[in-house]
């Protein structure tokens, strides 16, 4: 196949002046050029794009592909990670990656975590907090955790997130609300085990492929998966088979097939104080970094090597699209009217 790569380069956005957290989530150029040789190396021809605009400006003068392997994150929006999708959607391009109502879904994870508890699925009880009132009305047992309702990468998470009354919940709520000008997500803090789960596939076809517990080392924080920790490599990835983590693994499939999500990504999930895996997050797109995302270590410690994952994943949404795929397909069948 012809595969249009679509990204967001981190550098050209430190290049306009957005500070090194602001463009946390967006990609190196070693992950592009990762990506780019993965795909060749599984016999398809390659087009780098480049980010939203890039797309836009490309796909008006004409441009096409059989496929788009998408990993943009976008900036602006709860909505930003559907942003993409949502483009090639009106123009019925196949992609990687999860569609546009789950983007939009799992970039909130309050909104996520209402999906996933109305399936039956273990989630820490939480409120939202987009003001002082706010604060002042949540009755939850405290510790509690404060996170921004909609960030990755850690983005927003510290030692400080861990709040023990009314006044700290207050302070850390309201920083989050001006830092990232978005709610913030409070929920009863676990304090169990941590692990992700990566997963491989769309609904009955997905399947865990290992769970990875998150421990960190003396000198980073000890309470949560910080964004100190995370960028400062102060976490310790290690992959798991036991009691606990395969329950963890089969509630996150759980999970997974209950938001939608597609192809490949994490789940986020932590044991309560009575070792009951709860439900974190979702990541339906993952970072793709060799050997320095969690999604990618992952594997390579499953025995899945890069370009396995990498081709694994552009045969799941080929499975998808196979309605629109091969190219040859006439052009009145590529979309539904």
């Amino acid at each position: 196949m012809h595969i249009g790569l679509v990204y967001d380069l981190i550098d050209d956005y430190l290049a306009e002046g957005y500070s090194e957290e602001e463009a946390a989530e967006f990609d190196v150029l070693f992950t592009i050029e990762s990506i780019e040789a993965a795909l060749k190396a599984n016999g398809h021809t390659v087009e780098r794009v480049g980010g939203l605009k890039k797309l836009i400006a490309a796909l008006a003068i004409g441009k096409r592909w059989d496929m788009v392997f998408n990993i943009a994150e976008g900036m602006y929006g709860l909505g930003r990670e559907a942003q993409v999708p949502a483009v090639l959607d009106a123009y019925c391009i196949p992609y990687t990656f999860s569609p546009t109502d789950v983007m939009v879904t799992t970039m909130n994870k309050a909104l996520t975590k209402t999906v996933v508890r109305d399936a039956g699925i273990p989630t820490p009880d939480f409120a939202v907090v987009s003001c002082a009132s706010d604060a002042k009305a949540v009755r939850l047992p405290y510790p509690l955790f404060v996170k921004p309702v909609a960030e990755g990468t850690s983005k927003g998470v510290s030692e400080n997130s861990r709040v023990t009354n009314g006044a700290e919940l207050a302070a850390r709520a309201a920083e989050i609300n001006k830092q990232f000008r978005q709610p913030a997500l409070v929920e009863t803090f676990l304090p169990g085990r941590e692990f992700t789960v990566g997963i491989l596939g769309s609904g009955k076809r997905a399947r865990v492929i290992g769970v990875m517990e998150i421990t960190f080392k003396e000198t980073g924080d000890q309470s949560c998966y910080s964004y100190r920790n995370k960028i400062d490599a102060h976490e310790v990835m290690t992959l798991v088979d036991d009691d606990d983590s395969k329950r963890a693994g089969e509630m996150a499939l759980r999970a997974w097939r209950a938001l939608g999500c597609c192809d490949a990504g994490r789940v986020d999930t932590r044991l309560d104080a009575n070792g009951v895996p709860n439900f974190i997050e979702a990541n339906p797109l993952a970072g793709l970094r060799p050997e320095y995302s969690e999604l990618t270590v992952l594997a390579l410690q499953a025995g899945l090597s890069y370009e396995a994952l990498i081709g694994g994943i552009v045969d799941e949404a080929a499975k998808r699209y196979k309605h629109l795929l091969p190219k040859k397909v006439r052009a009145e069948d590529r979309c539904p009217a």
